[in-house]
């Protein structure tokens, strides 16, 4: 019997637009997360066989992404161990488990995982990140400067919880 299938070589998956649905209201973390809008579609539109150098390029995106937001967290008093970082350092921990899994017999592993982060992502924005950048905003936080307008008004690491108005 004649092997009739075809190699997959670009995603064939949706891409998620950036829209002004995704804003999160903070000009620099709507700038990051455009970024990784366009990174995760240009992923997705890459053949399967020459995503990883791109993969990694994202990887390193999204942990400087990451870390930026929790800078920000701390600096305005959210503790270190907060379910938003927490959710961050999940997701993380998969992103860097894809590479072993690609390099070893997984070449469809990247497209699934940028898949999982096109479903993931908006809501993410929408609650955690939508709840960070109104925290930012009600204690004077500047995000370009990344410095608070009265230093007096947030305790080290007084806050807890995700960073979102959903989350308790």
């Amino acid at each position: 019997m004649q092997n009739t299938a075809t190699p997959i070589t670009p995603a064939a998956s949706a891409p998620l637009n950036w829209s002004p649905a995704l804003a999160v209201g903070d000009a620099r973390m709507d700038d990051t997360h455009e970024e990784f809008v366009a990174m995760l579609n240009q992923l997705l539109a890459t053949p399967q066989d020459q995503q990883l150098p791109l993969y990694r390029q994202f990887v390193e995106h999204t942990v400087e992404h990451f870390a930026q937001e929790e800078r920000w967290m701390l600096a305005t008093g959210f503790s270190a161990d907060n379910c938003h970082a927490s959710h961050h350092a999940t997701i993380l921990e998969t992103m860097h488990a894809v590479v072993e899994h690609y390099e070893t017999d997984d070449q469809e592993i990247i497209t699934r995982l940028a898949e999982a982060l096109a479903e993931w992502f908006p809501q993410h924005a929408a609650s955690m990140d939508a709840g960070l950048a109104l925290h930012l905003k009600e204690v004077g936080f500047d995000t370009r400067t990344e410095t608070l307008a009265d230093p007096s008004t947030v305790r080290p690491a007084s806050m807890s919880g995700c960073g979102s108005i959903t989350c308790s």
